[in-house]
């Protein structure tokens, strides 16, 4: 039997938990309220303005049902904007408010300093290689996820989906 610690699934659930701890730490003692996700989906806003909630599913792995959650409790924050598509009537596109912006601004030291500490225990060369070795077996097994990465067409981006 092989030992739960020589599993990838397992240490993957492992560090998954000790990185969303240690980005609510330092995230909250900077004196925001955001989780991993709604950062996520602030930040590919942010690089796709007007985007609709599909397509930023899509960049941020995240299933098409529970994007609508995550961008309603960004709403009620008064981070995000919903405003129906110019394009496409069934679709909502999606803009950072100003207090949005100020968030995004405030808490980036915060965020930088999360994840200096997820990487603590690794030399500079090692974070680099962990990182490209865990791009390449999230890659190698993308299309098995229920919520795969999908980078957005420029048809997405132009708001014309």
């Amino acid at each position: 039997m092989t030992d739960h610690n020589d599993m990838p699934g397992h240490l993957a659930r492992r560090f998954q938990q000790i990185a969303v701890a240690i980005f609510h730490s330092e995230v909250e003692e900077a004196g925001y309220d955001l989780t991993p996700v709604q950062y996520a989906a602030l930040s590919a806003i942010r690089a796709h303005p007007g985007i609709d909630q599909a397509t930023l599913a899509g960049l941020i792995a995240y299933d098409r049902t529970t994007i609508t959650g995550v961008v309603d409790r960004l709403v009620q924050k008064g981070l995000l904007a919903r405003h129906a598509s110019s394009t496409d009537r069934r679709a909502h596109a999606l803009q950072i408010t100003a207090a949005g912006w100020k968030t995004i601004r405030g808490i980036e030291p915060a965020v930088a300093a999360a994840q200096r500490i997820m990487l603590r225990g690794l030399t500079a060369v090692e974070a680099k290689q962990f990182l490209r070795l865990l791009r390449k077996a999230i890659a190698g097994t993308n299309e098995l996820s229920r919520a795969p990465l999908r980078m957005a067409s420029n048809k997405d981006l132009d708001g014309k989906s």
